[in-house]
């Protein structure tokens, strides 16, 4: 019996002890209480005026343990030292179970295609009644082969000429047509390979895009349009 009461105080401190040292720095008032009904029972098997006196003291020397050998948690992200992958991480970022920022996912931006396209041409209006283009004209196409010139080798241009409904039709259609031609050659001239240009049409007054019967719509629909497909 005197074996059991002198074994049974050291089995219950070690118990409390080894408890002590899996858990972590901030955890000293657990193990503190732990301590303290620890050392109540040890001194009670004394005496039960021992039982106050051993809670203070088993308390004490297990808060203390705790605070020494307990698993720290040093950059408080919340995972204990011993399993801190990464120690020091910034405050307030957010971590992994081992203590990890986790690994961005690398975006991949898809670059966008435009199989087609189509520039319309409103401000070349070419000499009176004529397909003949105007200095002013040739700056403006200056503009649109410089464009054109940056497009693959594999993009196909479709040109198109249009009129307003001033006229007959037979006669405006033959006059989108050369317009639509006068366009082509001009860029071709500036560079643009001739193979590019997969078809050269006038549409004359068939695809009007604003009202013919005010000025400024009939301005609008005298134009040139190249289409690209790429």
């Amino acid at each position: 019996m005197s074996i059991m009461r002198t074994a049974l105080p050291l089995i219950l401190l070690t118990g409390v002890l080894t408890g002590c040292a899996g858990l972590q720095k901030t955890d000293w008032p657990t193990c503190a209480a732990l301590g303290g009904v620890t050392g109540a029972a040890i001194g009670a098997t004394e005496s039960s005026a021992y039982a106050g006196a051993g809670a203070l003291l088993i308390g004490g020397m297990a808060g203390a343990y705790c605070w020494v050998h307990g698993d720290g948690d040093e950059d408080g992200d919340g995972v204990p030292d011993s399993r801190d992958k990464c120690p020091g991480t910034p405050k307030g970022v957010p971590v992994d179970a081992n203590g990890c920022p986790p690994v961005p996912v690398a975006v991949v931006e898809e670059v966008v295609v435009v199989k087609e396209e189509t520039i319309v041409i409103r401000d070349v209006h070419f000499e009176f009644d004529s397909a003949k283009l105007t200095a002013a004209d040739k700056t403006k196409l200056d503009t649109i082969a410089t464009r054109l010139k940056q497009e693959a080798p594999t993009a196909q241009l479709r040109v198109s000429g249009h009129t307003d409904s001033v006229g007959k039709d037979a006669y405006n259609q033959k006059l989108s047509e050369k317009r639509a031609h006068s366009v082509t050659e001009y860029l071709i001239g500036s560079g643009i390979p001739r193979s590019s240009f997969v078809s050269v049409t006038g549409a004359g007054e068939s695809h009007p895009v604003a009202d013919n019967k005010t000025a400024e719509g009939r301005a609008l629909n005298r134009r040139v349009e190249i289409q690209i497909n790429r």
